[in-house]
């Protein structure tokens, strides 16, 4: 039975947050998709709203049960995801050259972005269980490496190799807020650093050049150094105020490729220049630090985990796609939370703030 103290607990600041954060991605995805030149009418924008409205009907979900249950079901959540990503690979939809979709009639699902929060979840269970005080050694940290090298390992098949590297980046956040030995800190740290060099070989010929593009844009302008080249432009061209709503040049002569997904950033600093993106950054870090704030105050450890993963999650996705768009990373398939267009990435975000707000809404509350 829904319980009416959750109301009046309600977080409403982490709610305004996502609500202002959500208003301006679909803003900025009518812009990206219907900016003067470029012909026609698109509905991105729209279909963004739907997917909006399905991520409210999940969020509302995910808030009435106590989180406290998903202890209980973390790794019934986790092995269907991970069954999902196996689907994909042998009946999954074709798109860029990549197969990363599930198909269910009308709608098309991404089961590498569900999994993000499958893994959180499953590494808060453990480590909420399995925390020392004098921090974790190398043998503890055996089964966390299972948990998400499978999922990675999957992902990186479809190719996906920036979702795979997330993955591995929130798990890392959530392990050094729990607390590793010294010790096994210097012995992954010296695994990294081995494991780069022989990685080179592993990846594809096209993430290779990636890395090399990203080195050095101007080795091929018109290929390979495309994307970055035309992404920087747009940004420098919005100078300090910005051209203004429905003006930039760069998106409406279709000079920025992929501006509604993974680029969007970019149509957004070339219309409100640097105020404009200075002001989203600055809102970014107000709902990463809100968040932070619920982990504070949280009472139990899976609580507190579960949204210093969710908070990792929220970060490394848009440190990377920001880095990215600006020359500062390597061009990867990493969206802007909540404002890139994907359906399966706004469910997956709407899950999150869900999560979020069930535990903030709890927080002052005993079960």
């Amino acid at each position: 039975m829904f319980d009416r103290r959750l109301i009046l607990n309600f977080d409403w600041g982490l709610m305004l947050y996502s609500i202002v954060l959500a208003g301006i991605g679909i803003a900025m995805i009518y812009s990206a998709a219907n900016a003067g030149l470029t012909g026609g009418f698109h509905v991105f924008h729209i279909k963004q709203g739907l997917w909006y409205g399905i991520g409210t009907a999940a969020l509302l979900v995910t808030f009435t049960f106590s989180y406290k249950r998903l202890d209980r079901y973390a790794v019934v959540i986790y092995v269907g995801c991970v069954l999902l990503l196996v689907a994909v690979l042998l009946v999954g939809k074709m798109g860029g050259g990549a197969r990363r979709w599930l198909g269910f009639g009308p709608v098309t699902l991404q089961p590498s972005e569900l999994v993000k929060i499958a893994t959180v979840l499953m590494l808060a269970r453990h480590y909420a269980r399995n925390m020392k005080t004098n921090g974790l050694g190398v043998g503890d940290l055996m089964m966390p490496m299972v948990v998400v090298l499978i999922p990675a390992a999957l992902i990186i098949r479809q190719p996906d190799l920036g979702t795979a590297l997330l993955l591995v980046l929130i798990a890392g956040s959530m392990t050094l807020f729990v607390k590793i030995e010294r010790r096994t800190l210097l012995i992954l740290a010296l695994a990294g650093i081995t494991v780069i060099p022989i990685g080179w070989f592993v990846i594809k010929e096209y993430q290779r050049e990636r890395i090399l593009t990203f080195l050095n844009p101007d080795r091929d302008p018109l290929g390979a150094g495309y994307h970055i080249i035309q992404s920087k432009i747009a940004i420098g061209s919005g100078q300090f105020a910005g051209k203004g709503f429905l003006e930039g040049t760069q998106n409406a002569l279709a000079f920025l490729p992929e501006q509604h997904t993974d680029f969007i950033f970019c149509v957004l600093a070339e219309e409100w220049g640097f105020l404009g993106a200075g002001f989203l950054v600055l809102l970014f870090l107000g709902f990463l630090l809100y968040g932070l704030g619920i982990a504070y105050n949280c009472r139990d450890a899976f609580g507190t985990l579960i949204i210093v993963g969710l908070v990792g999650l929220f970060f490394w996705e848009g440190a990377i796609n920001m880095g990215m768009v600006m020359g500062l990373l390597p061009v990867v398939g990493i969206p802007l939370p909540f404002i890139s267009y994907g359906g399966s990435s706004v469910l997956t975000i709407m899950i999150a703030v869900g999560l979020m707000l069930n535990i903030s809404s709890r927080r002052f509350m005993f079960e």
